[in-house]
């Protein structure tokens, strides 16, 4: 006897293996969305960091940028116009005449499912002087408990490398240049 046809058993059982291997991708593709989410903000401020440091050299003028933990800021120094003083000031936020970029340059608003934390909470800026160096050592860490690539950002004199933590902030990891390892 030759049946083309298929048994309900043989039915259940397709339907029950493909229902297994939805639920487990669904939760394989939480565990990655939230991964790359994390990873997405700390390389997109990475990006903002070096923008803000090669332009500080490209237009002359000391850069600064303001930490908080859901947002920051990147601020050029032109006050006095036109060339600043290397200090920021509530005179930088003043466009003069004949200015045409917006004040501040950026401003950015932090996923808070993501927070950041950096090294030194006391102080919030960063400064590029106008030949692309820091005036800071600094430590900018993901608050989170997904397993990035990157997670972590470390500013110093010359240099701004992404790392990552060798300890989670949330496992009782510190944000500092020790536990940011540079990738």
């Amino acid at each position: 006897m030759n049946n083309r046809g298929i048994t309900l058993i043989e039915l259940i059982i397709v339907i029950s293996i493909i229902g297994i291997l939805a639920v487990a991708l669904g939760f394989s593709f939480q565990g990655w969305i939230g991964k790359y989410r994390a990873e997405s903000e700390i390389k997109e401020m990475y990006v903002d960091l070096m923008n803000a440091r090669a332009r500080a050299m490209q237009r002359n003028r000391a850069h600064f940028v303001t930490i908080a933990n859901t947002q920051y800021t990147i601020q050029e120094d032109i006050a006095p116009w036109p060339d600043g003083d290397g200090n920021l000031t509530a005179a930088d936020n003043v466009r003069p005449a004949g200015y045409n970029d917006p004040i501040p340059l950026l401003q950015k608003d932090l996923n808070p499912n993501h927070p950041i934390t950096w090294s030194n909470i006391a102080d919030i800026e960063i400064s590029f002087t106008t030949g692309g160096l820091s005036n800071d050592n600094k430590t900018i860490c993901s608050n989170t408990d997904a397993d990035a690539d990157y997670d972590c950002i470390v500013i110093s004199a010359s240099r701004i490398n992404l790392g990552k933590l060798t300890t989670k902030i949330t496992d009782g990891g510190t944000c500092n240049a020790d536990n940011c390892v540079a990738k």
